[in-house]
């Protein structure tokens, strides 16, 4: 499910089978290497639109998580930190993070739950059918990190 007012309806509907938010982390830079910065974003958008259409029923597509390069480590944390709670606090078992930006696995430890990073892929060569089959193989190898996730207790927020 997506944010989207007609995915609501669905989701009030059978929110107790829907347990996982998919929250995108997009880097925001301009001045300098704008266009990488982008293709991270938009990888990472695509990918977490497919895998959300994959488990729909089951994870609910959030709005990307947007933040600055620049921004500190612990201010962008801070914040992800009280969306992670407050869709724990109504309701979401699970949350999982997503992202092609790799200065997120160093912070990766210090999240309350799942992080995926991805690498990019050289997207800019490709045509339309070549990026799709690209995304398509790249969820494929990481259903299994949801489906492992459900088997699981949810992680313990720790307050």
């Amino acid at each position: 499910m997506k944010w989207r007012a007609e995915n609501f309806l669905m989701y009030e509907q059978a929110k107790e089978y829907v347990d996982t938010a998919l929250i995108p982390l997009i880097p925001l830079k301009w001045g300098e290497e704008e266009k990488q910065t982008i293709i991270k974003g938009e990888y990472t958008s695509y990918l977490a639109e497919y895998l959300e259409t994959q488990f729909t029923g089951r994870v609910f597509l959030m709005p990307s998580f947007t933040y600055l390069t620049i921004e500190q480590t612990e201010d962008k944390l801070k914040r992800l930190k009280q969306w992670d709670k407050h869709l724990v606090d109504n309701g979401f078992k699970h949350i999982i993070y997503i992202t092609a930006d790799i200065t997120w696995r160093t912070i990766a430890p210090q999240l309350p739950d799942e992080l995926i990073w991805t690498p990019v892929s050289t997207v800019e060569s490709m045509d339309k059918t070549q990026f799709r089959a690209t995304i398509e193989q790249q969820a494929k190898e990481l259903m299994p990190i949801f489906t492992t996730k459900w088997q699981e207790e949810p992680k313990s927020r720790g307050e």
